[in-house]
């Protein structure tokens, strides 16, 4: 597996060095409406959740307080901050872990960001406001780019991630975020068809020609549903299958509902891929 030209990055106090291994985050949903089915109602079930990751070997902890499935109808700033910024800041005094904030709304991640968040996960290709790129430059914050194509036609779906990806690197660069602070994501599920999505994962690998890390979130996903044909809460060894496979192509980061069987998948395939099994 090549390296990335910047093969570091330090967030929340940590650093990150990209191809040493796969990097786990976990998902902490605090949308009632969730497409998986993880919606958590409280900041108790909540903490335990992340204490639960902690304690299995999570990297990175994804909070979010708005539902992206495509049918799901949107919340008020208001309403998403006080989901997700009296959890954070009581999360952020629980760990070191960075906590990644999974929204759109400058005004919720600028809060998040107070609260204690470090780590900006876009997933609306910097469209819905232009100001993200802005303010992770300003607080000095990685960020994640998705490319997310719902709302428009797509005939070659790698070309249409690749020329966007790289469009929202040159736009972010150009914001004032340094190069080692983007991630980028090609987007699973966002305005994909099944054999679109499908192809993505078998060609992951085009992506490390911008010399960004990758992260893939599949977890889940209807797509596997589509495969498989079962329903959110029987996907776990199709969620495995596409994280061992993303590894296999490239993928850094994995954003995974289910921390402790998604560890043993990196570890078994990081020592395949990576090489770097020491016993």
């Amino acid at each position: 597996m090549e390296k990335h030209d910047i093969d570091m990055m330090r967030c929340g106090g940590m650093e990150f060095r990209w191809g040493s291994r796969t990097y786990i985050m976990g998902i902490i949903n605090l949308s009632p409406d969730s497409f998986s089915g993880d919606g958590l109602k409280s900041a108790d079930a909540a903490m335990a959740q992340a204490e639960a990751f902690m304690q299995e070997g999570v990297d990175f902890i994804d909070v979010g307080g708005e539902s992206t499935r495509p049918d799901s109808k949107p919340v008020s700033v208001e309403e998403e901050i006080d989901r997700i910024v009296p959890f954070i800041r009581r999360l952020s005094k629980a760990t070191r872990i960075p906590i990644s904030v999974d929204s759109y709304k400058t005004k919720v991640i600028r809060s998040a960001l107070d609260a204690g968040a470090c780590m900006i996960n876009d997933i609306s290709s910097l469209r819905e406001e232009s100001g993200l790129a802005g303010l992770a430059a300003e607080r000095g914050v990685p960020i994640i780019l998705t490319s997310n194509e719902r709302g428009r036609q797509v005939e070659d779906i790698m070309k249409a991630v690749k020329d966007n990806l790289n469009r929202l690197i040159e736009k972010t660069i150009k914001a004032g975020v340094s190069r080692e602070n983007i991630i980028i994501d090609p987007g699973i599920g966002f305005g994909k068809t099944v054999q679109q999505n499908l192809e993505i994962m078998r060609r992951l690998e085009a992506f490390r020609a911008l010399g960004r890390p990758i992260l893939i979130g599949t977890s889940r996903k209807s797509v596997i549903g589509a495969v498989l044909d079962l329903p959110v809460e029987q996907r776990l060894e199709g969620t495995a299958a596409t994280v061992a496979i993303g590894i296999c192509k490239g993928a850094d980061i994995v954003r995974v509902h289910d921390v402790r069987q998604m560890k043993l998948v990196c570890r078994m395939s990081d020592a395949i891929v990576r090489g770097n099994f020491k016993g």
